[in-house]
């Protein structure tokens, strides 16, 4: 299907006519931009602020050495996730994926056990709504960690065996427990080196 031009504001949907996966796949192969998927339309990403990368490189950190020798990978934001029941592709900031069929694909992940998006203003209520809804089709996820870097806050979200997401909030001083992974996040690894929010401007 042929793609219609475009001028798009970073972050927007593009407009291009809709995609089925295997298009937008081949396309994005000839980009230099990072773009998500949802349902036939493609949407560029915007770039974050410094603390968001901090946050986000300290957790892939952690969980990069926690797990080194065991069949999980960690991942961050540059590998794709499919989410085949909701027909996306994402960029989820870190992703923990120990599945053996992962690790034979080296562009698209679809077996992810926890996936970790850091919030920002612009992306918070769709990654707790839409997003949530989307990832919560992926048979093998069993935890979904929000991280806040304003609040210093986490919302960890974990599948019980019932099915149901269970709400496991933390504040600033609290660690995180990553049942999937058998870890405990402590704020010192969690917010290591965040520099403070950035004075308004006069």
């Amino acid at each position: 299907m042929s793609l219609i031009a475009s001028e798009a504001t970073v972050g927007c949907a593009l407009k291009l006519q809709p995609m089925t996966a295997a298009e937008f796949l081949a396309w994005d192969a000839t980009q230099t931009v990072k773009r998500e998927f949802v349902r036939g339309e493609v949407f560029a990403m915007a770039g974050g602020e410094d603390r968001h990368a901090t946050v986000a490189l300290n957790i892939a950190m952690t969980l990069r050495q926690h797990l080194r020798g065991s069949p999980c990978r960690v991942y961050p934001s540059d590998v794709k996730l499919r989410v085949e029941a909701a027909d996306c592709f994402f960029y989820p900031d870190v992703m923990v994926t120990c599945s053996a069929a992962d690790l034979q694909d080296r562009l698209i992940k679809r077996e992810p056990r926890l996936v970790v998006e850091v919030l920002s203003p612009s992306t918070a209520a769709y990654d707790r709504g839409d997003k949530f809804a989307s990832y919560r089709q992926l048979p093998s996820l069993q935890e979904y960690l929000l991280v806040d870097v304003g609040a210093l806050r986490c919302d960890l979200f974990r599948k019980g065996a019932d099915g149901l997401w269970v709400l496991h909030p933390s504040n600033a001083g609290e660690p995180v427990q990553l049942a999937s992974v058998d870890l405990t996040l402590t704020p010192d690894a969690l917010w290591a080196d965040l520099e403070p929010p950035a004075e308004p401007a006069a």
